[in-house]
């Protein structure tokens, strides 16, 4: 017999994020870093902000402990990367339990963050920056 997971995408900048809740697990956040190595999200990340970040849907929905994480993130920083993880769980704990869309939502953990960077436009140094001006 199969292992019931639920999924979510999280997108946050550039970074994207494949998150799979395990149920009846000790609430252990695992990444998948490459096709058959896994390491701890403490390991990974290393600061204890990010790792309050990737919680904070457990914490409003009460699912502390209940469930195991194992995601794959590729792409932006570890902020970015802790942002889009956060963002996979709220959804796939809707997967597990569309009664939490009325606490997951009121807490702004289903609305995508799209800002992304500006792009950098021809003649100019960056984004909104110009060359500076010389009159003589």
């Amino acid at each position: 017999m199969a292992e019931i997971r639920y999924y979510g995408t999280g997108k946050r900048k550039t970074a994207i994020a494949r998150v799979w809740l395990i149920p009846n697990g000790q609430g252990n956040i695992t990444i998948k870093i490459s096709k058959n190595k896994t390491i701890s999200a403490p390991e990974y990340f290393g600061r204890l902000a990010l790792l309050k970040i990737m919680e904070q849907p457990f914490n409003i929905t009460g699912t502390n402990g209940r469930f195991d994480v194992l995601c794959t993130v590729k792409g932006g920083g570890k902020s970015a990367q802790a942002d889009a993880i956060k963002y996979g769980i709220a959804k796939a704990l809707l997967a597990f339990n569309p009664e939490l869309r009325p606490t997951l939502k009121k807490a702004g953990f289903l609305t995508r963050d799209a800002r992304i960077k500006e792009r950098k436009k021809y003649g100019q140094r960056g984004a909104r920056a110009r060359y500076q001006w010389s009159k003589r």
